[in-house]
């Protein structure tokens, strides 16, 4: 008899729910602000059926998380992602598709891989749109959560979308990258009006395919990251791993004016390392500068073949400064507390921040945060809040409070697991006043897993 090995991304707060429900008037721990008016929602893998070969963290179905909050009370609604592939698989009652550590699917009817719209979600033109770096959006219903369809902007979107496009707070204009690993335009960029029209998509030269989670924007920038996580097909053709992190090639950073197209990229040259998620960009007289959450290098998706350093995979918030009159690149570690999931109050996206927000990560094996930091960038200094223990978090987002001077005036908001009670709480951090008990904790009618990225929509 062959034993079966457990994998722990379908075990403990990571395993799935299957119940699809909606609760009214939820018990709340403390009192939720007055003004605190909207819609929490959270993105995450939650597969539908027993996967098929090997499971990793990135393969599951998408699933949504709600809390709608008003007058002081709140609702929780959860759902599924109706993409083409879950519903195939829906009816056929079973996994079709096997995921990211099982070779492509080549032979697959229905084709090689599934868009599973798990990563993120972003709130533009009056819609709310569930991510997938790999494919294109999916359009949700806000509150109820439920799938209207993909999104493609009538036709015309012609590339992959990826999970982290930017929203300028100031001009409400959209901007997106989506990338290729196997063949070329490797990188194309976009940018969307106000009112939801796509108004150009160019593509920018890299030499190479390279898995490029993020970006950032400034007023009047926009910062690519070509970072040597990179596939090659004649690594694989001698037997070796396509997919690598190539430690002794530079890091570059591409800078072109937010309309601008691969004639007016400068590319600035930083030593290798690897970045999942910014917290901000912006500009400082000649300089551009850039705040991420680094590492040296990264084992993701198994790309571990020239990684070597012991601080790999360990992310720390970094600044970059580079000077577009000189050419000069200054770099500088903010902290030596891991963390990760950076966040800032959206109303200064791409423009000067004093403060931003990560999760901590806990000393663990699996991706688990057990607490939330708060940076002050003028001070220098941080602060935390402690979920207590055996409990964990996620990415914590920031609702400004509406009409707020103060850029750290509003909550924080994120999904709580309590390991003991097996129970999971939305907890309501003050924005000022972090290391604070939180002013209000919602307890969930059910176990909400661990996941990737949300939003706050207000007033809705």
């Amino acid at each position: 008899m062959t034993a079966v090995l457990s994998n722990p991304y379908l075990e403990g707060n990571f395993a799935p729910v299957q119940s699809e429900i909606t609760a009214d008037d939820l018990q709340v721990i403390g009192t939720l602000p007055a003004e605190l008016n909207g819609t929490f929602v959270r993105n995450g893998p939650n597969p539908q059926f027993p996967p098929k070969g090997r499971y990793h963290w990135f393969d599951g179905d998408g699933m949504l998380h709600g809390v709608q909050i008003g007058n002081g009370k709140a609702t929780y609604r959860n759902r599924y992602i109706q993409t083409p592939g879950w519903k195939i698989e829906r009816d056929a009652g079973h996994a079709i598709w096997t995921g990211l550590l099982e070779p492509a699917q080549m032979d697959n009817p229905y084709g090689p891989y599934k868009n599973v719209a798990h990563t993120a979600l972003v709130w533009h033109d009056n819609r709310l749109l569930a991510l997938w770096e790999g494919g294109e959006p999916h359009s949700i219903e806000v509150p109820s959560l439920e799938t209207v369809g993909s999104y493609t902007y009538g036709g015309n979107l012609k590339s992959p979308f990826t999970a982290h496009p930017k929203v300028d707070p100031v001009t409400g204009e959209m901007m997106f990258f989506g990338y290729s690993l196997p063949q070329p335009p490797y990188l194309q960029y976009s940018v969307v009006s106000p009112e939801g029209k796509l108004l150009q998509t160019v593509p920018i030269d890299l030499p190479v395919g390279v898995m490029m989670h993020d970006f950032a924007i400034t007023e009047n920038y926009t910062i690519f990251m070509d970072l040597p996580l990179t596939f090659r097909r004649e690594r694989m053709q001698r037997g070796e791993p396509a997919f690598m992190f190539e430690k002794d090639t530079p890091s570059r950073f591409g800078i072109l004016p937010r309309l601008g197209d691969n004639s007016s990229i400068r590319w600035f040259e930083a030593p290798a390392c690897y970045v999942f998620h910014t917290l901000n960009a912006y500009e400082d007289g000649d300089e551009i500068v850039l705040i991420a959450c680094r590492m040296q290098g990264t084992s993701i998706l198994g790309a571990t073949a020239a990684v070597e350093d012991s601080t790999s995979d360990i992310p720390l918030l970094h600044r970059w400064r580079f000077n577009l009159r000189t050419g000069a690149v200054v770099e500088a570690s903010l902290d030596d507390i891991p963390g990760e999931f950076p966040r800032v109050n959206e109303q200064y996206l791409g423009r000067t921040t004093r403060y931003g927000y990560t999760g901590r990560m806990a000393k663990s094996s699996m991706p688990l945060f057990d607490g939330l930091i708060k940076y002050d960038f003028v001070k220098g200094n941080s602060q935390t809040h402690e979920f207590g223990r055996g409990r964990y978090g996620g990415e914590a987002v920031f609702a400004p409070r509406k009409g707020a001077t103060d850029e750290d005036d509003g909550w924080l908001i994120t999904f709580v697991y309590d390991e003991e009670k097996e129970s999971s709480q939305l907890v309501v951090v003050s924005g000022k006043d972090i290391a604070a008990e939180p002013v209000a904790r919602i307890k969930m009618p059910q176990r909400v897993p661990y996941g990737f990225h949300g939003t706050w929509i207000d007033g809705v």
